[in-house]
């Protein structure tokens, strides 16, 4: 199915769950090669930790990334589609890079796995956090953070959609960041249960260990353009490509801008694959018009199917605004 209209898009870390990616193996053999290759590469059974856990195993932030980009590539694998484009929400833009043909699914895994490693090394012993603000733009976002600088690192960290900022830095500027937000008229304001300040300058010593990982990686041309998280616009050359990895680390992600670059573009369905819908709630938030679906089971498959098909978007609206989906959309509110 080619699909000149559409776009790929691959959710980040806080889209996990045990089970993901296990109905779409038991039923697909492409799905069970992903898992098998995956597997092989990483050197750990990524089809058990996805579908058996344990739940704690998985939230290891070196587990939990190279399982999401796995889970999400055997969704991928089961459907007969070729994007016009793709993107990927910080850690997804691998996923979206291996959907691209520019980077193999085994040097995906393994390198996934290691910046998982850095990240989380790189603000041990650092009291830290991030928090999600909605109900406020962007520029005042930035504002609120900048008035509270002086009591530490806080900066916008990711741009979701309209309205929805996420935050990171030291916990007593983040958590006086939030107190601020609230006065100034965000609907909420809330601490996120992740385990580093993802995409914020304290990233820095992580980016410089994975800047020796990136020079070594195998690199194609990228088959279609991939909206790189740092820019929001189209990279396909491996050069692009190796420098926006490398700045995406301590940079903000720009989603919001990346959705409505490839809007713009001329992309009017987008289809996620992988664990739950967050990203497409906030696609949905910023581009209304645009038809919206996603894979993560033989159900939402089968929806998926027809809304590619039929190039409209109401089963997979419909779906999307279920339980799981917004269980998902809290789960994921920052995916580095």
């Amino acid at each position: 199915m080619t699909a000149s209209g559409v776009a790929a898009v691959f959710p980040g870390q806080g889209a996990q769950y045990v089970g993901m990616g296990g109905d779409l193996a038991a039923g697909f053999a492409e799905a069970r090669e992903v898992f098998r290759r995956a597997s092989d590469a990483a050197g750990i059974d990524l089809h058990r930790l996805c579908v058996e856990g344990p739940e704690d195993a998985l939230r290891q932030t070196a587990n939990t990334q190279p399982a999401i980009l796995t889970a999400s590539l055997a969704c991928l694998a089961t459907v007969p589609v070729r994007p016009a484009c793709a993107a990927g929400l910080s850690l997804g833009e691998y996923t979206a890079l291996v959907c691209a043909g520019a980077v193999t699914l085994e040097d995906a895994v393994r390198l996934v796995r290691r910046r998982g490693e850095y990240m989380q090394q790189a603000c041990d012993g650092l009291d830290t956090m991030m928090a999600s603000v909605v109900g406020l733009d962007a520029e005042r976002v930035r504002e609120v953070c900048a008035a509270h600088a002086h009591l530490g690192v806080v900066e916008a960290a990711n741009f979701n959609s309209p309205g929805q900022v996420v935050v990171g830095g030291e916990t007593a500027a983040v958590r006086a960041v939030l107190d601020a937000a609230r006065s100034a008229g965000a609907r909420r304001a809330v601490p996120l249960a992740v385990s580093a300040p993802f995409h914020t300058r304290l990233m820095a010593p992580a980016a410089e260990r994975l800047a020796a990982d990136l020079e070594r990686l195998p690199i194609r041309d990228a088959s279609i353009p991939v909206v790189a998280n740092v820019s929001a616009a189209p990279v396909r050359s491996a050069d692009e490509i190796r420098r926006a990895l490398l700045a995406q680390v301590a940079s903000p992600v720009r989603w919001e801008e990346s959705v409505r670059r490839m809007h713009a573009d001329g992309v009017r369905i987008f289809a996620e694959f992988g664990p739950g819908t967050a990203l497409s709630g906030m696609i949905r938030r910023t581009v209304g018009d645009a038809a919206v679906c996603h894979v993560e089971d033989a159900v939402s498959r089968e929806e998926a199917l027809a809304v590619l098909a039929a190039g409209q978007g109401t089963p997979a609206a419909r779906a999307a605004d279920g339980p799981r989906a917004r269980r998902a959309g809290r789960a994921g509110e920052t995916r580095p």
